[in-house]
């Protein structure tokens, strides 16, 4: 009998493996992407995540309710961690996980799954969420088991596989966006004392590249509220 798992499918790197190697040892991987305004396209998801081997690849708008729910209390509590990090990434992962949770229980699922590494805080993020919901859910995290010592041995299991991903050997970045922010990590950018390199930008260029004019935005509010 197929073991059914709904994966937290971003179509990077990471998650693309995921789903092949899921295939492999015997689960039927349904992905579930949200777009929460990374602004990629992703009408090519389902097509993406079916060539990685999934039997099915679901894509919801929750750029409204991301917004609504998640952005807006974040901006009104001008909330930062330690300060300094305005909690780009981490701020999709409760709501994703919710939607991991509907959807285990909407397919019949007993198993839901993230692409997180074991060295940050966004597996905590997913798998308190989950459980917090569901407790009977078992959650998978793949990085944190599997046989690949770096995101080099992913693009080779990548392109042995035919698995469609952007990343290569020459930059394997690990890269998340969403209405709030955008995460730029891997690579080169794993040493602390490194300079991110210009190939990384992706919203940004260098200040030698920059217009040479500023451009002033303003912004009203309403009850805390952007208008």
């Amino acid at each position: 009998m197929s073991k059914k798992v709904i994966l937290a499918y971003s179509g990077g790197l990471d998650t693309s493996v995921i789903v092949r190697w899921l295939a492999e040892k015997g689960y039927e991987v349904i992905t579930y992407t949200a777009d929460v305004g990374q602004g990629e396209e992703l009408e090519e998801i389902p097509q993406k995540a079916k060539a990685s081997g999934a039997v099915e690849a679901i894509v919801e708008d929750l750029k409204e309710e991301f917004a609504r729910e998640y952005c807006l209390p974040t901006l009104r509590a001008l909330a930062l961690y330690e300060g300094k990090y305005p909690l780009t990434a981490s701020l999709s992962r409760p709501l994703i996980a919710k939607k991991l949770v509907e959807y285990a229980q909407k397919f019949g699922a007993d198993f839901v799954a993230h692409g997180s590494t074991g060295k940050g805080n966004d597996q905590v993020r997913f798998e308190l969420s989950v459980w917090a919901l569901n407790p009977d859910l078992e959650v998978l995290a793949p990085v944190r088991e599997w046989e690949f010592r770096s995101r080099e041995e992913e693009v080779e299991y990548a392109l042995r596989f035919n698995i469609p991903v952007k990343a290569t050997k020459e930059k394997p970045y690990s890269i998340d966006k969403n209405l709030w922010g955008i995460s730029i990590e891997c690579g080169p950018l794993e040493d602390p004392w490194t300079e991110p390199p210009e190939d990384a930008f992706e919203w940004t260029v260098s200040p030698e590249k920059a217009p040479e004019e500023a451009e002033y935005v303003e912004i009203s509010f309403k009850e805390g509220t952007p208008v």
